[in-house]
């Protein structure tokens, strides 16, 4: 390579133009120089009673691992059993799946999941031993 087949690396030339200039600040508002008020927080509705569920760890048939499971939902789809599903996993970064109408979690998170629960409206119950 050859020193005149260089490309050069110094900034090069500046733009001829600012393609920028064009444009004007007509019909736009005028900016206002006091602060603006932050938006008033909407209050929630208390949580309605959705019903019990109960939560239980289980180990057995699962080759010595730990898993929570939610079951006892009533009145909800899956749609909604798979983004209380996802939320549970979010917060105990765990897996976890819906399966035979029932939310598995991979590990013991029933405090976790308890919470998530009762911030849904459900009235979470530690089941089994």
């Amino acid at each position: 390579m050859a020193k005149d087949d260089r490309i050069p690396t110094d900034g090069g030339a500046p733009l001829g133009q600012n393609p920028f200039g064009a444009l004007s600040s007509t019909g736009l508002p005028q900016a206002s120089s006091q602060p603006v008020a932050p938006a008033k927080p909407v209050p929630m509705m208390p949580a309605k009673n959705r019903g019990r569920v109960d939560i239980i760890r289980q180990t057995a048939g699962r080759g010595g691992k730990t898993v929570t499971v939610v079951s006892g939902f009533v009145g909800i789809g899956l749609p909604e059993k798979e983004q209380l599903a996802k939320k549970m996993q979010k917060a105990c970064g765990a897996g976890g799946t819906v399966k035979d109408g029932c939310i598995e979690i991979q590990g013991d998170k029933r405090e976790q999941v308890a919470k998530i629960l009762a911030e849904a409206g459900f009235r979470p119950v530690f089941a089994g031993g």
